[in-house]
């Protein structure tokens, strides 16, 4: 069963990222303050719950949250300083739009950034461990796949829709045959056999051009 807090007797935040391991597109963070005896029996890590369910209970997450953010960075900033510190800055961005100032910050994963100097603890899977985690991981996981699915739109011979920028087979080859876009990240491994030499692929992407989107969501007080 996932635990309500970290730390009893503070005002916590969760906080999580989602994309950090796709090809293409923004990572996707989100931070969340629930109730101190709020519960669900669907809430768990978003890699563990289905898709319908992720949907639902984005929208009882969203209504039931004393306050929650979710911000995205793109492509272009992870290129710039790696996907490490871009899942990091994201979390930030999601935590600056909290409703209300958290006394302590829990984190999914081994690594963060101090914010506003605000104690933090970083938990290893803990998106399987504090709900409040778990309640980031679905908003960032939603938030992003509803992206990518508009972006799939876009360039529909990448299959986002499906595969969220995730490097699938499908994915890949879509690469091999049209080349990268201009939402693909440029620093990492698009293609296997780009890195080992075997063959050789177009690298500059479809379009170049900036659609100065922004990336910035919502919060509830």
């Amino acid at each position: 069963m996932l635990k309500n807090y970290f730390t009893k007797g503070l005002i916590e935040a969760g906080c999580d990222e989602a994309g950090r391991g796709c090809l293409a597109g923004p990572v996707t963070a989100a931070a969340v303050i629930l109730p101190k005896n709020f519960k669900h029996k669907l809430l768990n890590d978003s890699k563990q719950v289905t898709e319908s369910n992720r949907n639902e209970l984005r929208h009882i997450i969203e209504e039931k949250a004393l306050a929650f953010g979710v911000a995205f960075l793109d492509h272009k900033k992870i290129d710039e300083i790696n996907i490490l510190q871009a899942s990091i800055l994201a979390m930030h961005h999601a935590l600056d739009k909290l409703a209300i100032t958290p006394e302590h910050i829990i984190v999914d994963g081994n690594r963060f950034n101090p914010y506003k100097f605000i104690p933090h603890t970083t938990v290893v899977k803990g998106d399987a461990k504090f709900l409040s985690i778990a309640a980031a991981s679905i908003l960032a996981k939603t938030y992003r796949d509803e992206y990518l699915e508009k972006l799939d739109m876009e360039f529909p011979m990448y299959h986002w829709k499906k595969n969220k920028g995730y490097p699938t087979k499908q994915h890949r080859n879509g690469i091999r045959e049209f080349g990268p876009s201009k939402y693909h990240r440029m620093t990492f491994r698009l293609l296997p056999e780009v890195e080992e030499g075997l063959v050789k692929v177009k690298i500059s992407p479809i379009s170049n051009r900036d659609d100065g989107i922004s990336f910035n969501m919502s919060q509830r007080n």
